[in-house]
């Protein structure tokens, strides 16, 4: 078997996505935000992540686990892919967009460009770490063999306060 057998064809015909009214796209945010919310009842950085195939099936679904799971790579993002890779059967999410509720960080811009997402929908910016424009932009950079969409601002007043809240909360409890 030649190395890329079995591999799917190229799915341009599949972009029923591009026809999502800002209803849609809202729709997708706000569940995006439900699982921030969930991030910070249980103590951790509010940051929620849905991935969605082209035809608007929810695929996955993820919070912000750091704290909780006390490991450096449960980010929503990468929950989310590792949960919608583990439904599709597959490591390629090439028929899937991710809404998420803050830019993401290098890692999580990695693994989205690992997996060959098509689109980003993007609530609050990140200028500390953000990979998609803020600091740096890893998901277009010009030499990688996948590009990644972007699309910023969406709910970007509510996914920046949640995070405004969260630290205002965490600095009240340390005293600083």
């Amino acid at each position: 078997m030649a190395l890329f057998d079995g591999l799917k064809e190229n799915h341009e015909d599949y972009t029923s996505y591009l026809d999502w009214t800002e209803e849609d796209k809202l729709k997708y945010m706000e569940m995006a935000y439900k699982e921030a919310e969930r991030a910070f009842e249980e103590g951790d950085v509010p940051i929620g992540c849905v991935i969605v195939d082209f035809d608007g099936k929810v695929i996955s679904k993820a919070y912000n686990r750091r704290n909780r799971d006390g490991n450096t790579t449960s980010h929503a993002e990468i929950i989310a892919i590792q949960q919608a890779c583990k439904k599709m059967g597959d490591w390629r999410l090439e028929d899937c967009v991710m809404f998420v509720t803050l830019e993401p960080c290098p890692m999580c811009a990695g693994a989205i460009l690992q997996a060959r997402m098509k689109k980003v929908f993007i609530g609050a910016m990140n200028s500390k770490a953000g990979c998609a424009g803020s600091v740096i932009n890893l998901l277009q950079t010009a030499g990688f063999n996948h590009a990644v969409e972007i699309e910023k601002g969406l709910m970007q007043e509510k996914c920046s306060t949640i995070l405004s809240d969260f630290f205002e909360e965490v600095r009240k409890e340390n005293n600083i």
